[in-house]
């Protein structure tokens, strides 16, 4: 599905994987967190995800002008995991409303792992 903006001068349609992409990077830059996760179907096993592939570890469902978020993701060991998520959920939420003009309705944050 896409994201659709509409205003008085036409329609604007986003996609999912842009969204996802954004979402990923604003959650890359908090303090806490090592990095997107996504778990390899064969063993199951969490895979530490590189800079290019940060939508992976990212779900995104829009609807209209609405969308629900979740993240997978590896936290640094030492942290505080609730501080870490609620920072990530805020930072995502303000960078897709503000980048996209979209309302998050929902961010779910995944742990995946804990890496030192």
């Amino acid at each position: 599905m896409t994201g659709k903006i509409e205003n008085e001068l036409g329609s604007i349609n986003i996609s999912d994987e842009v969204l996802a992409n954004l979402a990923g990077i604003a959650t890359t830059e908090c303090y806490g967190i090592v990095g997107m996760a996504a778990k390899r179907a064969t063993d199951g096993l969490v895979q530490l995800l590189g800079a290019e592939n940060l939508s992976r570890g990212v779900k995104v469902k829009s609807e209209n002008d609405e969308v629900l978020i979740d993240l997978f993701v590896i936290v640094e060991y030492g942290v505080s995991i609730q501080a870490v998520a609620d920072n990530v959920i805020k930072k995502v939420k303000y960078t897709i409303e503000n980048l996209t003009g979209m309302k998050v309705n929902t961010v779910n944050i995944h742990i995946e792992s804990v890496r030192v």
